[in-house]
């Protein structure tokens, strides 16, 4: 079994509904849902804001990879184009970090199609502040070290954690609440 940590995000179309698609395609398989937040594009390229949440799910059948196969069919089925490197999207599903049965954190590094935890997790306060809501003890694996994903956190610029904003949006039953 693993258990995987997905950001998922959204600034084209109906980005309530393709978020929530997220939860309807992985049903009893959600552990928590985090809040829905607001944020700012990363990457430079002029665009919508996003809407963003954190998931976390657990499967006895799936694998790191198949975490990754169901996001982007996932994608797929929303319409999303890869077109611009950091554009616009439909429907963005990141692994951010995948478990074993153990609890320990899988790590790999050399398979450029996945890399975990996620390289740029840590940088992100679009993927910490939503993930600490929901798991405020969790760790991310940077450089081979468990670090609090709060002490990930504060080492952020203030802009990057200002940029995300909670909304009053609810995912599913399962969501945290509100902020």
């Amino acid at each position: 079994m693993t258990r995987a940590v997905l950001s998922i995000g959204s600034n084209l179309g109906d980005r309530l509904a393709h978020l929530r698609s997220v939860l309807d395609a992985l049903g009893e398989r959600v552990v928590a849902v985090s809040p829905v937040y607001t944020t700012a594009p990363w990457g430079g390229v002029d665009q919508d804001d996003y809407l963003n949440a954190v998931v976390v799910a657990e499967d006895p059948a799936f694998d790191d990879y198949a975490w990754l196969r169901f996001g982007q069919e996932l994608e797929q089925a929303a319409g999303r184009v890869r077109e611009i490197r950091w554009g616009a999207r439909t429907l963005d599903v990141d692994v951010v970090q995948c478990t074993d049965s153990s609890g320990a954190a899988i790590a790999r590094d050399t398979d450029p199609a996945l890399i975990l935890p996620h390289p740029q997790a840590h940088n992100r306060a679009f993927v910490l502040i939503p993930w600490l809501a929901v798991e405020p003890a969790a760790q991310l694996l940077v450089d081979g070290v468990d670090r609090p994903i709060a002490e990930l956190l504060d080492g952020l610029d203030r802009t990057e954690k200002d940029g995300v904003v909670c909304t009053d949006l609810v995912l599913g039953e399962e969501s945290a609440g509100s902020c």
